[in-house]
């Protein structure tokens, strides 16, 4: 991202561990990702390029382009398992279709319960409130299987980096991509539960 001799930006596309100056790992400690991403920011910032020639102020332009790019994917767990299995060929949608009964129990029971909630908004039910209630304890569940499962994800890096069991990626991958799924389907049912309460607070 910046030159060794002159100290200013050059103009290149790497990827997003690259690009923070990083090795390719999985398990990114908080405060190192934060100072890689303010100090190369600092050094080829468009500011302090202002008056130099154009093409020294377009690659200061793209390489802050792609320092927050890279900066925003690896800071979250999720967007950056997601990254992981693009830069080993892998796609999240691939072959990744079963959902864990447990998982699919749930979304079915809560998804009936927000049709009850809204059935009852929309008669003006006095029982609104008393549903609501009980939704919100169960948003509370959701909540603690997004952290549980988040966990899990972060256990499932460690492996990655460790590699202790020698495995090429498939087992991992795979892993990597139920862990990911389970996740996206909780964060859409938490969205859909707040939505729902909102608009039952509004009601």
């Amino acid at each position: 991202m910046v030159c060794s001799q002159c100290g200013g930006p050059l103009a290149v596309e790497t990827d997003c561990f690259t690009a923070l100056g990083l090795s390719r790992k999985l398990v990114i400690a908080p405060v190192a990702l934060e100072r890689a991403y303010h100090d190369l920011s600092r050094r080829i910032h468009p500011d302090r390029f202002a008056s130099s020639p154009p093409q020294i102020r377009d690659a200061s332009l793209r390489g802050t382009a792609l320092l927050t790019r890279s900066y925003r994917t690896l800071r979250d767990p999720v967007s950056r398992g997601i990254y992981w299995l693009e830069l080993n060929g892998k796609k999240l949608n691939q072959h990744n279709n079963r959902v864990r009964p447990e998982l699919a129990e749930l979304v079915f029971a809560v998804q009936e319960q927000l049709a009850e909630l809204r059935a009852a908004r929309s008669d003006g039910s006095a029982e609104v409130g008393e549903l609501a209630t009980g939704i919100a304890q169960k948003r509370s569940e959701i909540a603690g299987l997004i952290d549980e499962t988040v966990s899990e994800l972060l256990r499932n890096f460690e492996r990655w980096d460790a590699n202790s069991e020698g495995d090429d990626g498939t087992v991992l991958g795979e892993e990597l991509k139920a862990i990911l799924s389970r996740i996206a389907y909780l964060r859409t049912l938490i969205r859909d539960v707040d939505r729902e309460l909102e608009d039952a607070k509004a009601a």
